[in-house]
């Protein structure tokens, strides 16, 4: 979530293997923020390139992949004459992703992370081949990569082979160049990049291809949303709060804090300092004409379900956040003997169970909050609201309110569930059974990005339903934080539905004010910034 800010605007991130960050990942992938190759980077690239060339090829080492065929067929040995065919055929039999392209803004962080992973020198690759990655993101050359097709075991090769054929300016490659979709060497043409030369080296196919990059790019954006998402959804409870005259007694601290859960984010304190801070001031809580003893779990437990989401979410953050600062693929150069060595530590595990985590996370968050989305419609529950909030200028019966946007709700939480099924514990085998166990980690990370996306969604219905609730309980006696939200949803021009009429523009304004981050802001700014 947030908005685009010009590259101009933000020193470049120094690319160097060991120092990104979620954020600054965001900041290169969705504010186009300029990107340079570390010296000391550079120079680590240069002393494993001499091992492969020095120690390995010179010597007539066997090395994976180098040396040798790929999967079941590294048992067939590979020539000299034949070693750079062999890393061109590699990208070329792997580019057979098929499905909807990428976003842009998944592209640009997978560009980032294999980047990223060959700078910290044991890949025995080009700094060229690197430099070229981080000049297709300054130069906004977007490799048009199919979404489907990975298993998650060697890493998201037949996705990654249709950015390599970009990479090598292949004319079978796509790129996107300013809004139009060309041949990958007309695009570079266009750019003013000139082709590497050699355009591919020993190793060089296989290093562009054999890592984790797109399901890390996919679900590091995803994390950095939901945790935005976490915020808003105590912003969306808050306001729920107050619009049936809830108690604040669940979110004493002290009561909290006699059960410690979230030993990774102290979640359940985080949502209950937040909502007692935005409802601060408020004349709407603690009801005193409410007959009822405490809140529906919806809003009762809101703090021990948001926390445990954080504390996904802290998980997911994590594992990923490693995983950003890697190296993924294989084989690697050291300088001692063995020179060449062959691994697993481009397999998507890591990354799948996160993801994974990430989803159910999520489905949670938006499961709770449809919750407070018929709690707010429900007469029986709430006392202290019309049914389905219907205005009182209008005819219930005749009106039917809000009723409906609940439907949508319930659709996408019940679709989060199905999507919240763990991908990583269903392997299947690849490669004639030699690749004989493998993550489906692309899969559970575009799962993860729908599942953050339709919690946005559910959300966003609360927010409007919310929004409608305190206009009929008196939005000038809320809380600070919450009159906040109001403020700027009205401003952004959320309306109190009087009568009938069609509210999709409502949720998906609703939706963008939560999406751009202009709610969290002009919370944020209200009451300092969330937990």
């Amino acid at each position: 979530m947030g908005e685009k800010v010009g590259s101009s605007e933000l020193p470049p991130v120094i690319v160097d293997g060991q120092n990104l960050s979620i954020e600054a990942l965001v900041d290169v992938a969705r504010r186009f923020r300029r990107v340079v190759l570390s010296h000391k980077a550079a120079e680590r690239m240069r002393a494993s390139r001499a091992v492969l060339l020095e120690k390995v090829l010179k010597a007539g080492l066997r090395c994976y992949g180098v040396t040798t065929g790929f999967g079941p067929l590294g048992k067939v040995p590979i020539g000299p004459d034949e070693a750079l065919k062999l890393q061109e055929n590699v990208i070329l039999s792997h580019s057979c992703a098929i499905g909807e392209p990428l976003p842009t803004d998944v592209v640009r962080a997978t560009l980032l992370l294999r980047a990223n992973a060959l700078a910290r020198g044991r890949s025995g690759v080009r700094p060229e081949l690197v430099e070229r990655l981080l000049e297709l993101l300054n130069k906004r050359v977007h490799p048009i990569i199919p979404s489907r097709g990975s298993v998650g075991a060697s890493g998201d090769l037949a996705l990654l082979a249709h950015m390599a054929l970009v990479v090598l300016g292949r004319p079978e490659g796509r790129a996107e160049l300013d809004g139009a979709i060309l041949r990958a060497d007309e695009a570079l043409e266009r750019a003013g990049l000139k082709p590497l030369d050699p355009p591919i080296d020993h190793k060089e196919g296989l290093a562009l291809i054999n890592g984790t990059s797109a399901m890390t790019a996919i679900t590091a954006l995803a994390i950095y949303d939901a945790e935005g998402l976490a915020k808003v959804a105590d912003i969306c409870l808050a306001m729920t709060l107050e619009a049936i005259g809830g108690f604040t007694e669940a979110f004493d601290i002290e009561y909290l804090r006699q059960r410690q859960a979230f030993p990774l984010s102290n979640g359940q304190e985080a949502c209950a300092e937040n909502v007692l801070r935005l409802v601060e001031g408020s004349k709407l809580v603690n009801d005193p004409s409410v007959r009822r003893a405490h809140d529906p779990y919806s809003v009762r437990c809101a703090p021990q379900v948001h926390g445990a989401v954080r504390e996904g979410l802290a998980f997911s953050r994590r594992v990923v956040e490693a995983e950003l600062n890697s190296v993924d693929d294989n084989p690697l150069f050291f300088e001692d003997e063995p020179f060449c060595r062959s691994g697993g530590n481009f397999h998507g595990q890591p990354v799948a169970l996160a993801a994974d985590v990430l989803s159910i996370s999520m489905a949670m968050l938006g499961n709770i909050s449809e919750r407070r989305v018929a709690l707010l419609l429900t007469r029986e529950l709430n006392e202290l609201l019309p049914a389905f909030l219907v205005h009182p200028s209008a005819r219930p019966g005749l009106n039917s309110g809000l009723m409906i946007p609940q439907y949508v709700a319930a659709s996408l939480a019940s679709e989060n569930k199905v999507l919240a099924h763990p991908a990583s514990v269903d392997s299947i085998p690849t490669s004639a059974n030699f690749e004989d166990f493998v993550s489906m980690g692309l899969t559970a990370a575009l799962k993860a990005r729908e599942v953050v996306g339709n919690a946005l969604s559910i959300l966003a219905i609360e927010l409007l339903c919310a929004f409608q609730a305190l206009s009929l309980r008196g939005p000038e006696r809320a809380g600070k934080g919450t009159r906040a939200a109001y403020e700027v949803a009205e401003a952004h021009g959320l309306e109190v539905v009087a009568r009938d009429r069609p509210l999709s523009d409502q949720i998906e304004l609703a939706s963008e004010l939560i999406r751009s981050g202009e709610l969290l802001r002009a919370v944020e700014e209200a009451v300092g910034r969330l937990r």
